[in-house]
């Protein structure tokens, strides 16, 4: 596996793959071809070098061709895996190990892997990528995603995609701590959006329809302005309190646009799931 955070280790380059430690931790693994053990747990090793994504660098020593080195080093077992920061050993395995060994081993000297991901996010949104951000730091357990400051870069990812409602429930229950700049940043941008998605327009229709509820075309006008300013939640409800009872009201016209906004809210989003299989229910 080629890889800027994977290096083979000889005679040569020995010294100056070590003195890299001072800058990135360096796990060192003692294998050889020989010792079965050793081979299998090579790509295993790997990927976690890959996970890592660069937090240290995996070093394969293969121990038949570098006897020296693994003599110097006293290596007795294969294989052997040993963890050296600033120059020195600090941690190491000796003997077959399961990947979580080795993992267990590099939590007690390294950020977890989730750390990690909260970093390459908050990276990720600095530069103006929270598309890519979002899908990280939804993937962080659930005990991260209470701390304030993933709420903050979560409730950031949402209103860059406009989903507001989320971003609004992520702002509800930040902690005083993290109630800072960027907090008041994102709550201003929050109410601007509030503002315009209760449009005098809006109101104006929303007076009309509550005089005539039962009026479909007034109904499909509100629920299209209501998707204009992302208020799809109560554009679909308000859309399926019609189509429940007729599937083809206003011939067929407000089935679209119902099946227009479930397509524009893409297949992952909670709220179009919802309405999906309500829709599928009377469908099927």
């Amino acid at each position: 596996m080629q890889s800027p955070f994977i290096v083979e280790l000889d005679q040569q380059n020995f010294m100056q793959i070590l003195e890299t430690s001072r800058e990135t931790p360096l796990l060192i693994h003692f294998w050889a071809p020989m010792s079965r053990e050793s081979s299998e747990i090579m790509p295993h090793l790997q990927q976690l070098a890959q996970n890592y994504n660069g937090a240290f660098t995996l070093a394969l020593l293969n121990c038949e061709q570098e006897q020296g080195i693994a003599a110097q080093f006293g290596v007795q077992a294969l294989p052997t895996i040993a963890l050296f920061v600033n120059g020195q050993p600090v941690d190491g395995l000796g003997g077959p190990q399961p990947i979580h060994a080795v993992e267990e081993m590099l939590n007690r000297h390294l950020p977890s892997q989730d750390v990690l991901a909260l970093n390459k996010a908050l990276e990720l949104i600095a530069n103006g990528a929270h598309d890519q951000a979002l899908p990280l730091l939804k993937a962080l357990p659930a005990d991260m995603q209470n701390q304030g400051e993933v709420k903050l870069a979560l409730a950031a990812c949402y209103i860059e995609a406009q989903d507001f409602t989320l971003a609004a429930e992520q702002l509800e229950h930040i902690p005083l701590q993290y109630q800072d700049a960027e907090y008041k940043s994102l709550i201003a941008k929050l109410a601007l959006h509030q503002q315009s998605a209760d449009s005098p327009e809006i109101q104006s229709l929303e007076a009309a329809f509550s005089l005539d509820s039962e009026n479909e075309t007034l109904a499909l006008e509100l629920a299209l302005s209501y998707h204009n300013v992302n208020r799809d939640e109560e554009a679909l409800e308000l859309i399926w309190r019609f189509i429940a009872k007729n599937l083809n009201a206003l011939d067929g016209s407000m089935k679209k646009a119902f099946m227009d906004i479930l397509s524009a809210l893409g297949q992952g989003n909670p709220i179009a799931g919802k309405y999906r299989r309500q829709l599928y229910s009377i469908l099927y």
